[in-house]
């Protein structure tokens, strides 16, 4: 399956970028990590802040998904590593989940990686919110 276009703002980048460049090279070696740069690198459009749509997900977007194959909702909460509770709802964007809902528009689905080596599928159904001026990052 092909990956879906996604959008991702300028401030997202360069944090995200600053976030791999402090880790150590073994951590930069981690699956998740490869996963955040492959996400990075692959982004269709690069915008500002202030000019992203409301339905595309950015870090600490607050998310409402669906799992197709359980048709279990799932409501998600995009931050970043320190701030990562899975009992809030709160997803880490070097888990894989979270790497791949970035830049994700309403609509679109991705391929979720789940214990035992299957796939789920995904779907982002909206973005319940998204933070001004990129949101909080936890220096």
């Amino acid at each position: 399956m092909t990956a879906p276009s996604i959008t991702l703002t300028r401030l997202d980048v360069q944090r995200l970028g600053r976030l791999i460049d402090s880790l150590s090279e073994k951590d930069q070696a981690a699956p998740g990590v490869i996963a955040l740069q492959t996400e990075l690198d692959r982004a269709d459009t690069v915008v500002g802040h202030d000019e992203v749509p409301a339905d595309v997900v950015t870090m600490n977007s607050r998310v409402h998904c669906r799992e197709e194959g359980s048709g279990k909702d799932y409501h998600l909460t995009l931050v970043y590593p320190k701030d990562a509770n899975a009992d809030e709802g709160k997803i880490s964007i070097l888990a894989p989940v979270g790497s791949a809902l970035l830049g994700l528009k309403v609509g679109q689905h991705i391929d979720w990686p789940a214990p035992g080596g299957k796939s789920l599928k995904l779907t982002l159904l909206e973005v319940e919110s998204q933070p001004v001026n990129g949101g909080a990052f936890p220096e």
